[in-house]
């Protein structure tokens, strides 16, 4: 898996984990957990994980949705 995008912004997070189950695209959010660490603060950012096969068609769907900001690595 590759990491598409990392964000501590909750609406983004699940903007694109609706995206990602729509197109059908296997997907992990990781670092869910972490609140415990920060104190619930939001300091620590979430990652967006996908199959190393469908990064370009979740990258796409990204751009067409108008985050393509949000994207790692560009």
């Amino acid at each position: 898996m590759i990491e598409l995008v990392r964000t501590n912004d909750a609406v983004v997070i699940s903007f694109i984990e609706a995206l990602m189950r729509d197109a059908g695209i296997a997907y992990l959010v990781a670092d869910q957990n972490m609140s415990i660490v920060d104190g619930s603060l939001g300091i620590l950012p979430r990652r967006i994980l996908v199959d190393a096969e469908q990064a370009d068609a979740a990258r796409k769907i990204l751009v067409d949705a108008g985050i393509a900001n949000e994207i790692r690595g560009q």
